[in-house]
């Protein structure tokens, strides 16, 4: 049971001008009027990063609308907003409190354009979690009790009751989530619509897609907007906005050419980041892709483990088997190789590439380049081989940038032509044109999509025996435990406590595990840094946990989507506390950090 806020009150002020340490007498919960507060996890000093705080507010104190959380959809919708609009409510009151350090610090998880399945905040039927930190107030490291009581007592319950309480809204606050929950409708509906109409993705006319700037994910201000071409263009009647106008990029084989800096990469990134939904005045909010749409791009020097590359690569000259390949040192043709299997494993339906981040070998192999070096001499199957085969025989769609490579006009079912941003549609033209510039067969023999039956058990051994043979040739004398994460899997703390492996984040993009670094930067549908911390924990999890061991990649996906989706994306953490920055990553991030695991 909590103890009440006035118990806390009391041994707040008891702890004052004692030593910083002694704020962890704190830790536990707490009953106010409407809402309990949890203190999870003290900071040990105010330099330190500050203290986890959670607070649950009982539905029937909160009251908003069962129509705002019916379904899974709207209900992401609801958390999002909220979040945001309690991320501006403890900003009024930041550093407020004074003292050393992190003194007075208020935060909580700052979303981007995405909408996004958070752990920052969760809305149940029995109510709401929001999860933030406070920075525990001290002079030097003598704890400022009347600072934190400032905070505790006066700050976070105006913050909560302006964002979680649905009677203290304002009207332009309701009106404005009654708009997000009406958007992330429509958004589902499109998204439901495009397999039936036979698209892969859908833009509406009017949509903002160059962003502000290589830093900023903000819409590009006095920026072209978009408009289909007719041939192409089609309508939706949503229900709540009603019928909208936009392009529908159809299942096949899509080209976008045109010359450089007219916006061919920009549409490229819209459908890219369109496999998420997008808040009100992003500019994407109704570009929506097949959410299974997977970026692929040449990734040099990353690691394969067990893939069946051979669709597009075999007879290497060193005899390596490519039905089984592994590396830690990949090649720009063997990584996008690997890439696209491990892709289709985990069940993208839409590929997305552009000719600039691809390899060029294995994207192309002009004919007087097939004259001077024989198909006999070449391990490679060039991409433009199999992308028919992969729409006709597996129903697997292209989207493909191209600048320079006219091959692939010939193997397109569509080709849009970007002019100052402005899609046309060069389709009968262009394939007029092909008339004048015949090409030998497209069609590579030997079409076979590999089974899916690598096991990620097997992705650890075969880490675990290469980094161990390293080590050993290292420093021989250091052969008793060779440090990887099997050791950490054996360790226990003083009561005999299983001790789970460290995560440490480092930067945007890459985690360390154990003191093992994993590096994300590439796999570019990653848009939140709070993705790359949940990738984190489910990586710890699925190696940790002894049912994980032998389960092929495929199932063990399955098995944790499955658990996350009962249970949430914090069930995967094994910690004292659990994070408030975590963002819930789509199957194909989660094969993808697996797979480079």
């Amino acid at each position: 049971m909590p103890q009440t806020a006035k118990e806390l009150r009391t041994l707040l002020l008891s702890l004052d001008r004692k030593g910083y340490p002694a704020y962890k007498s704190l830790a536990g919960s707490y009953q106010f009027d409407s809402f309990t507060l949890s203190i999870d996890h003290v900071q040990g000093d105010p330099f330190a990063s500050p203290s986890k705080l959670s607070a649950f507010v009982p539905m029937k104190c909160a009251g908003f609308p069962s129509s705002y959380r019916d379904d899974p959809w709207k209900k992401t919708a609801l958390e999002d907003y909220l979040l945001r609009l309690f991320g501006k409510q403890i900003s009024r009151f930041q550093f407020q409190a004074k003292g050393s350090g992190k003194s007075g610090l208020l935060s909580v998880s700052r979303p981007g354009q995405e909408i996004l399945e958070r752990s920052a905040v969760a809305v149940s039927e029995k109510g709401i979690t929001v999860r933030f930190e406070v920075g525990f107030p001290a002079n030097g490291r003598t704890i400022c009790a009347r600072e934190l009581e400032k905070i505790l007592f006066d700050f976070l319950p105006v913050c909560i009751s302006a964002a979680f309480y649905y009677s203290s809204f304002s009207s332009n606050n309701k009106q404005e989530l009654k708009e997000a929950i009406e958007l992330a409708i429509d958004q589902h509906y499109i998204r439901t619509q495009l397999a039936s109409l036979g698209l892969c993705a859908f833009i509406a006319d009017g949509s903002i897609l160059p962003r502000e700037s290589g830093v900023s994910d903000r819409p590009m201000k006095k920026s072209v907007p978009f408009s289909a071409p007719d041939f192409l263009a089609v309508t939706l009647n949503l229900p709540c906005r009603g019928k909208i106008r936009g392009l529908g990029i159809k299942k096949g084989i899509t080209l976008i050419a045109g010359g450089g800096y007219h916006g061919k990469s920009t549409l490229l990134k819209a459908l890219e980041r369109g496999v998420y939904n997008h808040i009100k005045g992003d500019g994407r909010e109704l570009v929506i892709t097949d959410d299974t749409a997977l970026k692929l791009r040449a990734e040099d020097g990353r690691k394969i483990s067990g893939v069946n590359i051979s669709l597009f690569i075999n007879d290497l000259p060193n005899g390596k088997d490519t039905h089984s390949f592994s590396t830690l040192d990949a090649s720009g043709s063997t990584s996008q190789a690997a890439n696209i299997v491990e892709g289709l494993e985990a069940g993208s339906r839409l590929l997305l590439i552009d000719e600039d981040t691809s390899a060029t070998n294995f994207m192309i192999r002009d004919e007087f380049m097939q004259h001077v070096i024989s198909r006999e001499k070449e391990p490679i199957t060039p991409f433009l081989e199999r992308v028919s085969d992969l729409y006709q025989k597996s129903g697997i769609s292209t989207v493909l940038v191209v600048g320079s490579c006219g091959s692939y006009f010939h193997a397109a079912d569509t080709i849009l032509q970007m002019d100052c941003y402005r899609p046309v549609d060069i389709t009968e033209k262009v394939k007029e044109l092909c008339k004048s510039y015949p090409l030998p067969s497209l069609h590579a023999p030997g079409y076979c999509l590999p089974n899916a039956d690598r096991r990620f058990g097997f992705c650890m051994e075969k880490s675990f025996t290469q980094k161990s043979a390293e080590k050993l040739q290292e420093n021989p004398v250091s052969s008793g435990r060779p440090n990887t994460f099997e050791n950490s899997e054996r360790g226990r703390g003083r009561q005999g406590r299983h001790e789970s492996a460290k995560i440490k984040l480092l930067g945007s993009f890459s985690f360390s595990l154990d003191k093992e670094t994993l590096d994300l930067r590439y796999v570019e549908q990653l848009v939140d840094p709070e993705q790359t911390a949940a990738l984190a924990f489910l990586l710890r999890y699925a190696k940790e946990n002894p049912s994980c061991r032998q389960l092929k990649t495929t199932d063990l996906v399955n098995f944790l989507e499955e658990k996350i989706k009962k249970e949430g994306i914090t069930s995967v953490c094994n910690s004292s506390y659990v994070p408030g920055n975590l963002a819930l990553p789509r199957r194909q991030e989660i094969f993808a950090c697996f797979n480079r695991w």
